[in-house]
C-alpha cells in the first residue's frame, strides 16, 4: 500500500466564512495518480473545520446562521476568560464541524 501526502493553503476571512476547496482536493488526488484507495482531508487548527456541503449560494447563507443561533459570538465563553480573547464560538464551531472528512477515491 502507498501513501502520498499533498498539502495546500487557502486564506479565510475567519468567523464563518465557507471556501469551497474541491477543485484543490481534485487537484491533488490526480496529482497522487491514486487509482482506487481513500482520502483524507485534514485541517490544522482549533477554530477551523472541513465538511461537504453542496457549495450553493442558498447553504453558504445558512451554515453561518444556523452555527451563529448553535454557538453565537456574542456570547459569555469561559474561553474567553482563561485567555483574554474573544474567538470561544470558533472553537466550539469547529468542534461540531469537526477537523476532517475522508472520502473514497
Amino acid at each position: 500500500m502507498s501513501v502520498d501526502t499533498k498539502m495546500f493553503s487557502v486564506s479565510s476571512k475567519g468567523n464563518t466564512d465557507i471556501i469551497d476547496i474541491t477543485g484543490d482536493v481534485q487537484g491533488a488526488v490526480s496529482e497522487s495518480k491514486v487509482k482506487s484507495g481513500i482520502a483524507v482531508v485534514f485541517v490544522a487548527g482549533s477554530t477551523a473545520g472541513v465538511s461537504t456541503i453542496e457549495f450553493e449560494p442558498g447553504l453558504v447563507k445558512d451554515i453561518p446562521r444556523a452555527l451563529e443561533k448553535i454557538a453565537p459570538k456574542d456570547f459569555d465563553y469561559e474561553h474567553h476568560k482563561t485567555w483574554g480573547c474573544d474567538n470561544g464560538s470558533s472553537h466550539v464551531r469547529s468542534t461540531l464541524v469537526g477537523p476532517s472528512f475522508t472520502t473514497a477515491v
